[in-house]
């Protein structure tokens, strides 16, 4: 290597270490900061982080040598404050809105269910105020707070009793802990699930502190495979509905019914995890048809579980319904006070509950059951304008076709039924369907990849409007 050139690499590097030297204190910059008028109004913890972040950047900048300029102490002081205070102003939530044009209407990773007006504004009013939340406002007393929806919650399902906890698997857990730790449940091997995250049910009954007894084999279970394997360790006999996916061929399976004949002749209860858990038949919206949960109750089951957020439209919550000795078990135990609910969660599944009671037109009124419901028809209506707004903001070079698609329910719930819908495909002769992903993803659009090219489902979109916002397509 020549020598200048060493030299150079060398004084390259001693000024970089002489500016990173040159770096001023955070609490140098924080008595800089709070006398800037643009941020006296904030808090010194988070003008503390604010800097760290700042002078971090620039440490960076200058050890890559993007930042070569020399400069005094009070200037990387003012350099900081001001990148500061430009941070301060463009700071949003964490949680931001985003356009869902995924085709997946129950997203897990966007949130599931888009609640209804009334429970939104039920979650304002708890959120804005004191309310009775376990206040007995007639007594004076204290209150149960799954009062809030028990009632509401047992005439949809003709359960004898509820109770709510913050999601389903926190509802299998309590379940199985309160009415069968340290004892055998009996499950057939074909419905020994794995749900999102990578979470299986048999670590979650692990955790509950049953003691799993498969039964049967993958596709075939027979009523003999329960009835052989109770035993005087039986606590219950467990009955998993397959939301997220499905056996097909040479499959046997034992009804519910038969299910509860086999426990009802031993002295064994049954319980169902329904997943999803539809209170309403689904097919009178155009929507493929999923057990429902008053069924399942008038079929003998003595507690039956199920989610709040994905076919039922409300919060994230599990739901636990069935017999009131079995429910009184589960509400006296323990973890169930580490599971419970809090005034928000219970606010909106509240208001949703009241919604299935009293609406005359639950389609219109519930986003989930009005999105899932719409015919492809109905989604091609909008799509010509779609494509012309998307059309205008991407400009030039960039192709955006009108073409059929199938949607999907999502959150594991009906995951091999296919819903017709319509997407705008888009495309560039020079960019991938990734990078285009990245530039709809940047403007809060998010949507999905399909044969190599980029694809905006239209099924959970009701305005195209939504699509009017600044794309970066340099």
């Amino acid at each position: 290597m020549p020598k200048h050139s060493r030299k150079n690499r060398d004084a390259d590097a001693d000024k970089r270490a002489e500016s990173i030297r040159a770096l001023p204190q955070i609490d140098e910059c924080l008595r800089a900061a709070e006398a800037n008028p643009e941020l006296a109004r904030f808090g010194r913890s988070y003008l503390k982080v604010m800097l760290q972040r700042a002078q971090a950047e620039l440490r960076a900048a200058i050890l890559s040598g993007r930042d070569t300029h020399p400069r005094s102490r009070d200037t990387l002081i003012d350099a900081i404050v001001r990148e500061v205070a430009r941070a301060a102003a463009a700071d949003e939530p964490v949680l931001e809105p985003v356009v869902n044009a995924t085709g997946v209407v129950l997203h897990t990773n966007l949130g599931r269910a888009i609640l209804a007006e009334p429970a939104i504004e039920a979650v304002e009013i708890a959120a804005r105020s004191a309310v009775n939340l376990e206040y007995d406002l007639e007594t004076g007393g204290r209150g149960d707070r799954d009062s809030i929806v028990e009632d509401e919650i047992c005439a949809l399902t003709g359960a004898e009793g509820a109770t709510v906890v913050n999601n389903n698997a926190a509802a299998v857990v309590v379940a199985l802990n309160s009415l069968a730790e340290g004892r055998e449940v009996i499950v057939s091997r074909g419905e020994m699930i794995e749900i999102g995250g990578s979470f299986r049910l048999p670590d979650v009954m692990a955790k509950s502190g049953a003691i799993l007894r498969e039964v049967g084999t993958t596709n075939r279970t027979h009523p003999r495979d329960y009835a052989d394997a109770i035993g005087t360790e039986t606590a219950l006999l467990l009955k998993v509905h397959p939301s997220n996916y499905r056996v097909v061929g040479f499959t046997s399976e034992v009804t519910l019914e038969d299910l509860v004949e086999i426990g009802r002749a031993r002295g064994i209860d049954v319980m169902e995890d329904l997943g999803a858990g539809a209170l309403i038949d689904l097919t009178e919206y155009g929507i493929p048809r999923e057990p429902i949960v008053r069924e399942r109750i008038a079929a003998g089951a003595a507690v039956v579980t199920f989610s709040g957020d994905k076919l039922l439209g409300g919060p994230q919550a599990g739901v636990i319904v069935g017999r009131r000795a079995a429910i009184e078990r589960i509400k006296r135990n323990p973890l169930k006070r580490a599971l419970r609910c809090d005034k928000l969660t219970l606010a909106a599944l509240a208001a949703t509950m009241r919604l299935y009671l009293r609406s005359r037109d639950l389609r219109k009124e519930l986003p989930t059951l009005r999105i899932l419901g719409r015919s492809a028809s109905e989604i091609a209506s909008i799509a010509p304008r779609a494509r012309e707004i998307v059309a205008e903001r991407l400009g030039a070079g960039y192709i955006v076709e009108i073409v059929d698609a199938s949607s999907q329910v999502g959150s594991g719930a009906m995951p091999v039924e296919e819903l017709k819908s319509v997407a705008l495909r888009v495309t560039h002769p020079e960019k991938s369907a990734s990078a285009i992903t990245a530039m709809f993803r940047r403007a809060r659009i998010i949507g999905r990849v399909l044969d190599d090219s980029f694809h905006l489902d239209l099924r959970t979109i009701e305005d195209p409007a939504v699509f009017a916002v600044k794309l970066e397509t340099d």
